[in-house]
This record gives C-alpha cells, sequence and structure tokens, in this order.
C-alpha cells in the first residue's frame, strides 16, 4: 500500500514544502481522518482524509486529498496547452477538463478527480499557461469580478518594439469594440531581442481576448500569450498539460 509520512504527503500535493508541512502539524492545522495529526505519523495516501486547515477560518478546509470522498471543495493547476477551450462543454472544441486525467496529474501519486470542477475564468484557445479549475462557487466569483481587484500575469510575444507611447496608452482605459471600454493594463516588464518583445503584463479583468485586442488596436500582433499568475498562485515549473491539486490559501 502506497504508505508515507504525512509532511511528505502534503509536500507532493504542492500545498507548501515539507518542513512547512511540518509546522502546520505542529500547530495543529492537520487533520487526518478527522483527527488533529501529530509529527511522525504516517498515512495511506488512498484511503485516509488529510485537511490542511485555512489558517484565516479554523473550520475551512484549505486542502482536502480528493480519493478520500470528502465531499468538499478542489482546487487545481493546469498548465493549458493552446488548442484546449475553457470551457465544461465541449461543443466548440477539446476542452481543460479532458487534461484531467490520471497520466497527466504532476506528482508521485496518481489521482483522479471525481468531483465536478469547473475552469475559472478564461484563456483563449490560442493561449497557454495556468487555470484555475474548482468547484469552490464563492472563490471563482472573486477571482472572476473586477471589483475585487485579483491580478493576473501575462507573457506576451510582440512582433516588434513596445515603446514608451504605446505602454503610456496601454497603461489607460482604453476602447477595443463599439462602446466596450476596458480598464488599462500594468506593463511589468519588457525584454526586446531583436525586433522581438517579450512583455510582462499585469490584468485585473478578463473580457475576451483583451489583451489580444488592446495589442492589436495600436498595431501589434500576439506572438504568443502565457499566463504564468492567477492571484498568488503562480504557475511555476508545472510542466504544459500537466495538472496538480492545490490549497485555497496559494491562491488569494
Amino acid at each position: 500500500m502506497p504508505i508515507m509520512r504525512l509532511q511528505k504527503f502534503i509536500a507532493d500535493q504542492g500545498i507548501c514544502s515539507r518542513r512547512k508541512a511540518e509546522e502546520l502539524i505542529l500547530a495543529k492545522k492537520v487533520k487526518v481522518n478527522g483527527v488533529v495529526a501529530e509529527i511522525g505519523l504516517k498515512i495511506d495516501s488512498e484511503k485516509d482524509k488529510v485537511e490542511v486547515v485555512n489558517f484565516n477560518s479554523p473550520t475551512t478546509p484549505a486542502f482536502s486529498h480528493p480519493s478520500s470522498g470528502r465531499r468538499g471543495h478542489v482546487y487545481i493547476a493546469l498548465n493549458k496547452p493552446v488548442g484546449f477551450i475553457c470551457s465544461a462543454s465541449n461543443e466548440q472544441g477539446k476542452t481543460v477538463l479532458e487534461l484531467l486525467t490520471k497520466e497527466n496529474y504532476f506528482g508521485k501519486e496518481k489521482l483522479e478527480i471525481k468531483d465536478r470542477v469547473y475552469p475559472v475564468g478564461r484563456l483563449d484557445k490560442d493561449s497557454e499557461g495556468l487555470v484555475l479549475l474548482t468547484n469552490d462557487g464563492e472563490l471563482t466569483n472573486k477571482l472572476i469580478h473586477p471589483r475585487y481587484q485579483h491580478e493576473k500575469e501575462y507573457e506576451v510575444g510582440l512582433n516588434k518594439p513596445l515603446g514608451k507611447p504605446e505602454v503610456k496608452i496601454l497603461e489607460n482605459s482604453m476602447e477595443i469594440g463599439p462602446g466596450e471600454r476596458v480598464w488599462g493594463i500594468k506593463i511589468k516588464d519588457l525584454v526586446c531581442k531583436n525586433d522581438q518583445t517579450i512583455a510582462t503584463v499585469i490584468l485585473h479583468e478578463g473580457k475576451n481576448r483583451q489583451i489580444r485586442r488592446m495589442f492589436g488596436k495600436l498595431g501589434y500582433k500576439v506572438m504568443f500569450l502565457r499566463r504564468v499568475r492567477i492571484g498568488k498562485l503562480k504557475l511555476g515549473t508545472l510542466p504544459l498539460g500537466k495538472w496538480k491539486m492545490i490549497g485555497k490559501i496559494q491562491i488569494i
């Protein structure tokens, strides 16, 4: 049976480092089968119920191992390849849900998602990068509604250099369609190589193809677009097409 130390299991799920997991156990923030865990405990990763408690709300799980059968909230980070759509329906093409297989799980334990989850917000078919999937409707609303001001960060490849006048325009409100005005975006960094530019862009809204349309208004062609961060959650080294379980405390 897949028996392992509790702190190693928590680290393997991407919640935190093994050392941080030990601190959480010592702080009575981890439960196994409903009982507060102690350092040195070993678990069966296929049968035991593991909870890491949210720091801000001790009664709310930040993470619950899905194989436990507990009907709690599930949080998944996925590195979406080009060609997949962020939808629960496959009527318009392959969806990100099709990538949530055991084979694509990024970790030693090949987990299977039994809960129904949904992608949070949009990342268009021609773009790649970080997608969050969950069954937590309250968190979804907080992340996609502009009034909460949660940042999303992107790497954008452009077909030509981006000058200061263009940056100034992009960082202010812009009309991208008839009667369709969007907030400005923040250009965090620019790397120019030959005749191309890679811009790091921070966005607070999420209008359909907003970044592509904003640059397009200024005569730029977006060569590639990759989302690398949602709120606190970073794409990191998660390989393209792979997914992993995460905790709510990693997102906001």
